[in-house]
């Protein structure tokens, strides 16, 4: 079992390696053409309970890129939300023997993330610092070198300038969003999480996630009009 002390340290080195090669002996079942489970984790979960921490980079380089796109749109700030993937890593290394199984565990997980964000957002209200960034990048987190959207040769420059600043546009005005609203737009228009998912996550009823949405979706639409003009 990997030392409480050190757990930091090795969940950064593991965020800030490239590839997703499986970790010692275990396999890692996300290969090209492989057909999901119903909960496909659930063998490593049952690992790092067991105390196998190699189980542990497995989940970690599974779920890493989509716990940032949900940090980095719920902030809008680059380094909080690889700050904020860090932390959930952690606190879901800590907790993991308390996971029961009565939700999927990357349920669990983004539950973890959402409150982590919620956090970062309640303690840091006074800053404004948002930088665009592709969320297809394969490497989710890291300061040495940041992916800027996106790098391609085939695309002339001033596109992707024009591209980078639609994407900061777009980022600003879900910024703008209350925070409740904010978080249901992002889990279920831009992570496309199911409604039965995002009640796990954030324990609230069904009818107060859509109508959350609803309010949101409008709020969004009404924002982006003042920036593109009319959407329709």
């Amino acid at each position: 079992m990997i030392h409480i002390l050190t757990i930091g340290n090795w969940i950064t080195r593991l965020l800030m390696q490239e590839g997703t090669k499986s970790a010692g002996g275990l396999s890692n079942s996300e290969g090209k053409g492989s057909r999901p489970l119903a909960d496909e984790d659930s063998q490593y979960v049952a690992l790092c309970i067991q105390g196998e921490p190699q189980a542990f980079e497995v989940l970690v380089r599974r779920h890493q890129k989509k716990m940032f796109n949900i940090a980095y749109r719920m902030t809008g700030n680059y380094d909080d939300a690889a700050d904020i993937v860090q932390e959930s890593f952690l606190s879901a290394y800590k907790a993991i023997k308390n996971f029961r199984g009565e939700a999927k565990f990357s349920t669990w997980l983004y539950g973890i993330v959402v409150n982590h964000s919620r956090n970062r957002i309640r303690h840091a209200s006074g800053k404004a610092y948002h930088e665009p960034v592709s969320l297809d990048a394969d490497r989710a987190t890291g300061n040495e070198s940041r992916p800027i959207d996106p790098a391609s040769g085939e695309m002339p420059a001033i596109d992707l300038l024009v591209r980078k600043e639609m994407q900061e546009k777009v980022q600003q005005c879900i910024n703008r969003l209350e925070k409740d609203h904010r978080e249901i737009l992002v889990l279920r228009d831009i992570q496309g999480f199911s409604y039965e998912e995002i009640t796990e996550m954030l324990g609230l009823p069904d009818g107060t996630v859509k109508s959350r949405l609803s309010r949101a979706r409008s709020a969004i639409k009404e924002s982006l009009k003042k920036v593109f003009g009319d959407l329709q």
